[in-house]
C-alpha cells in the first residue's frame, strides 16, 4: 500500500461519484461534488478534499444531509442574494453562490451571496479562485462545521475554525489566493494526523488545564487556539455574524457537530463575494497587483528564511504536475476509501 501508484484525478472523481450515488445522490449533483472534492486535492488542500468523503457519506446515510436538494434563491437584490441549500451537500450551494456572485459583480460591480441550510463544502479556495481567474476579486467565509474554540478567555466551545479566503487577479503565473482558518490549525489537519498516526505540533491545541495537547486522539478533550489570541477571536466572531447570523444560519451554541451528529440539519452558513475592479475605474488591476507582488518578492529574506512568496504562488505548476503524474494518496486514506466500498456497497477502484 505504501508504494501504491498515483491515482489519476479522473479515476478519483469516478470513485467519488459512485460513492455518492450509493446514497441516492443524482448523477449530475454527484459529478459536480466529486469534481470539486478532487479539485481540492489537485490544488493541495488534501485535508478538505476526498479525505472528507467518509463524513459526507455518513451524513447522507444518517439523514442529516439531503441527497436530492432543491437549491434555491430565497431572497435577492441587484447586488446580493441568499441561497437556501436545502440541507444538501455543501458544494452544491456554494457553487451556486459563487456563480451568482460573479454574475452580479459583472452587472452591479459587486455580488455578495449568502448561504443558509448548507453543509461542509471543502476548502473556501474553491469558491474564490474562479473570481481571480475571471479578473475579479473574491472573498468567501463560513461558520465552522463544529465548535472547537472557546471565546477568548472563556471555556465554553462556542466557535469553530470559521475560515475565510480572499483572491485577486495578477498578471503573473498565479492569482493571489489566500485561504485560512481563524485557528492556528484547521481541524482537518488534526484529523489527517490522527488517521496517519502522527502527533500534533505544540501550539495547535491546549487541554482543559491550559497545557499543550499534542495527541490528536485527544482532540475532543481540548481547545483549538485562535490565531493572534483575541484578534483571531474577534475575526472569528465577525465571520460568524456575516456567514451565520446574517443568513439565518447557525452560529454559537446552535452549531451542530457534523461529524458526531449525522442525523440533524447543520444549517451551515457561508457567503461568497465577487468584486469587479472596473466598478472603481481600474482596468489594469492585475498589472498593478503584480508590480506590488514583484516588489515583495524582491525583498531580501531575513537570515534563516526562504525567499518571499505570495499566497497561491506555485499552484499552477503544482497542479499541472499532479494532473500529469496523478495524486499520491496517503496509505491510511487509501485504506479508508477501500473500506467505504464495503460499508456502503458500491463497486469502484482506485487503480
Amino acid at each position: 500500500m505504501a508504494d501504491a501508484a498515483p491515482i489519476s484525478p479522473e479515476a478519483l472523481r469516478d470513485f467519488v461519484v459512485k460513492a455518492l450515488a450509493s446514497q441516492a445522490v443524482p448523477a449530475g449533483d454527484a459529478a459536480k461534488v466529486a469534481a470539486l472534492m478532487v479539485e481540492a486535492d489537485v490544488y493541495g488542500y488534501a485535508t478538505h478534499g476526498v479525505f472528507r468523503l467518509r463524513q459526507y457519506l455518513a451524513r447522507l446515510a444518517g439523514g442529516g444531509c439531503n441527497p436530492t436538494p432543491a437549491v434555491t434563491v430565497a431572497h435577492e437584490t441587484a447586488a446580493t442574494a441568499l441561497i437556501d441549500g436545502d440541507d444538501g451537500l455543501g458544494h452544491l450551494a456554494m457553487d451556486a453562490a459563487r456563480e451568482l456572485a460573479m454574475k452580479k459583480a459583472r452587472e452591479a460591480g459587486i455580488g455578495w451571496v449568502g448561504v443558509r441550510r448548507g453543509n461542509h463544502a471543502g476548502p473556501l479556495a474553491l469558491y474564490v479562485r474562479p473570481q481571480a481567474e475571471a479578473g475579479l476579486l473574491g472573498m468567501a467565509a463560513a461558520v465552522g462545521s463544529a465548535n472547537h474554540v472557546p471565546p477568548y478567555g472563556g471555556s465554553d466551545l462556542l466557535l469553530g475554525t470559521n475560515p475565510i479566503a480572499f483572491s485577486a487577479p495578477a498578471d503573473g503565473a498565479d492569482p493571489f489566493v489566500f485561504d485560512m482558518a481563524t485557528t492556528v490549525a484547521a481541524m482537518g489537519k488534526i484529523k489527517t494526523l490522527l488517521q496517519q498516526g502522527e502527533p500534533m505540533p505544540e501550539g495547535w491545541m491546549v487541554g482543559p488545564d491550559g497545557k499543550p495537547l499534542t495527541d490528536p486522539a485527544r482532540k475532543s478533550d481540548g481547545f483549538l487556539l485562535p490565531i493572534g489570541g483575541p484578534k483571531g477571536f474577534g475575526l472569528s466572531v465577525a465571520i460568524g455574524l456575516m456567514a451565520g447570523v446574517l443568513n439565518g444560519a447557525a452560529f454559537g451554541s446552535d452549531v451542530v457537530n457534523f461529524t458526531n451528529d449525522t442525523t440533524s440539519s447543520t444549517n451551515t452558513g457561508q457567503f461568497v463575494m465577487a468584486l469587479d475592479p472596473a466598478a472603481f475605474g481600474i482596468s489594469d488591476f492585475g498589472k498593478r497587483a503584480e508590480h506590488v507582488f514583484d516588489e515583495m518578492r524582491a525583498s531580501p529574506p531575513l537570515p534563516g528564511y526562504d525567499p518571499v512568496r505570495m499566497p497561491g504562488e506555485g499552484k499552477t505548476v503544482a497542479v499541472k504536475a499532479r494532473i500529469d503524474r496523478g495524486l499520491d494518496l496517503k496509505p491510511a486514506l487509501r485504506r479508508d476509501l477501500d473500506a467505504l466500498k464495503a460499508e456502503y456497497g458500491f463497486d469502484a477502484t482506485l487503480a
